[in-house]
This record gives structure tokens, sequence and C-alpha cells, in this order.
């Protein structure tokens, strides 16, 4: 089962894998909370400022961030996701700093993963 939740979120034995899925280190995170880290699974930083600083909706960000998988960068990244999660049976946690799952890109790539049948 593919789960999300904050990187400062509590570790639990159930989480599989943990995988961090920003462009940048979050503050105050030690290497030992996060299996792997796919850094290039992070939307673009200047996707992320205009929605931290309200300039588009969540509609907005998710069509921008989802467009960005035309790109070669970020197909490569999410094949290596698949691959990860196919290895660990869909034992998988998708990290970020979001404290929130709803209106957070770690969420659209489980709805990616999940329409591949990697549940």
């Amino acid at each position: 089962m593919i789960k999300t939740k904050s990187v400062y979120g509590i570790k639990s034995k159930d989480d599989g894998l943990r995988v961090l899925v920003t462009r940048y280190w979050p503050r105050g995170v030690k290497k030992q909370a996060v299996s792997v880290w796919l850094r290039g699974l992070g939307p673009k930083p200047e996707l992320i400022k205009l929605w931290k600083d309200e300039k588009i909706k969540w509609v907005e960000f998710k069509k921008r961030y989802l467009a960005e998988f035309v790109g070669d960068e970020k197909k490569m990244f999410f094949s290596e996701l698949e691959s990860i999660v196919q290895v660990e049976g869909g034992q998988v946690t998708l990290l970020c700093a979001c404290k929130e799952d709803v209106n957070c890109h770690r969420s659209l790539l489980k709805e990616m993963l999940e329409k591949k049948k990697y549940q």
C-alpha cells in the first residue's frame, strides 16, 4: 500500500520504504529519517513559490506540476519511483515537508502510481 505523510511526522514500522520527493532537503530532518531521496520529483522552485505566495490555486498548481512530467528528467525520476514501488511490493511512503496531505504534490504522485496499479 502506497502511503503519504509529512517527513516531520512520526516514523512508523508500517511505513515501508520512506521516499522523500522534495527538491530540497527539509530543515532539521536527519538522513536516517528517509530511505531514498528522489529530489527530481519535487515541483520546480518557481511553481512552489507561486503556490506558497497564493498567486495560483491548487487546480492550476496540479495542472502545472503534472505538465512537468512531459520532460525527460521527471519521467526518469518517476520511472525510478515506479521501480522502487514494484521492488517493495507497494510498501512505500512518499514524504515531503508539507504538513497536510491535501493539496500536496506527494498526493499527486500517489494518484499517478495508483493509476498504474501499484497498490
